[in-house]
């Protein structure tokens, strides 16, 4: 049974990392950030800025908030929140078995199908759960202090069911947490929409502004169908998020004009005007992309299915070309997905 008092550690703070223990920090819980050394500089410089689109604007100040570079900080943890990229997953499983307590719990919030399962298999026996974060996160300017992590959209961080008391106490001001039955079909309900998360990186435009044009939808719309294929082939059943629209009615959705989308849509349109994607952020910064963890999981599915996927095979291969260049966003428009 979880309880209040125990010792969180985010394994990996990025940008979902900050937001999620900075909501954490300042509801008064126990929280250590494990976090990259430029990361760890600035919250110790100067605290965390935490704001969000319901108008939540907080500061936890450099006391308030312990961070770290060390693994070691694992050592007390009770649980263990791993955020770090899909690419990273192996790594910090093996930095979790080496250094957490044997009982210590372990919950994957990050984008994909199967981190859970990757962090099982090495982390020597702990309870691993996974989990979804349905929200888009942005540090709005490098180097600012204090560091300023931005929730821009909204809803309610789902974990799997099995350990009574950890919604509870993961649930706290500006992120709510609720367990769900069924968290695999939750995982690939939000993959879903993350196939998004090219399409806005290789557009270089914010993502309220790619999804209110019809012709960037319908590129999404196509892939969706693909991957819709792929799960009814091979007997998976995505499962939406609170308030979000049925899965298999998403391609309609999409495919709508401009004018009646945007009446139907408003609360996938319910975005800060500047947030885009983590991809685009890894563009940004010349980064490895999660194309493998997304796009990549549709289709390894579609292979083992036999259903085709020619548009999401498009679409890795121009993320996997923009990473070769290493310049950047490309700024296609919707005729390359042609």
């Amino acid at each position: 049974m979880i309880g209040a008092g125990q010792h969180i550690v985010i394994a990996g703070a990025g940008s979902v990392g900050c937001y999620v223990g900075g909501c954490l920090a300042l509801a008064g819980r126990k929280v250590t950030l494990l976090a990259r050394p430029r990361i760890e500089r600035a919250l110790r410089d100067g605290g965390l800025r935490v704001s969000d689109l319901d108008g939540r604007d907080r500061l936890a100040d450099a006391d308030a908030i312990a961070a770290s570079t060390d693994p070691a900080v694992l050592t007390g943890a009770d649980i263990v929140l791993v955020t770090v990229k899909s690419g990273a997953t192996e790594d910090m499983a093996r930095l979790i078995a080496k250094h957490a307590r044997a009982d210590a719990t372990v919950v994957s919030l990050q984008n994909g199908i199967d981190n859970a399962a990757r962090l099982k298999a090495l982390v020597a026996g702990r309870p691993v759960l996974a989990g979804m974060v349905p929200f888009n996160v942005v540090q709005p300017a490098d180097g600012e202090q204090p560091l300023h992590v931005h929730r821009a959209s909204e809803g309610t961080v789902l974990v799997q069911v099995g350990m009574p008391g950890l919604a509870e106490l993961l649930s706290v001001e500006g992120c709510a947490v609720a367990a769900h039955p069924d968290i695999q079909g939750v995982l690939w309900g939000k993959l879903l929409f993350n196939l998004n998360n090219a399409l806005v990186a290789l557009s270089d435009l914010p993502l309220a502004q790619e999804l209110a044009e019809r012709r960037w939808r319908l590129v999404l719309a196509r892939q969706i169908r693909e991957a819709l294929a792929a799960m009814k082939a091979g007997g998976i059943r995505p499962v939406a998020a609170a308030g979000s629209a049925p899965p298999a009615l998403l391609p309609f959705i999409l495919s709508l004009p401009d004018w009646l989308f945007g009446r139907l849509a408003r609360r996938l349109l319910a975005i800060d005007p500047q947030a885009r994607s983590s991809m685009w952020d890894d563009f940004q910064h010349r980064r490895p992309t999660e194309i493998e963890a997304l796009q990549g999981a549709v289709l390894d599915l579609a292979k083992r299915t036999g259903t085709a996927a020619p548009a999401i095979e498009r679409t890795v291969a121009l993320v996997r070309a923009a990473e070769r260049a290493g310049a950047g966003p490309p700024k296609l428009g919707p005729d390359a997905f042609a």
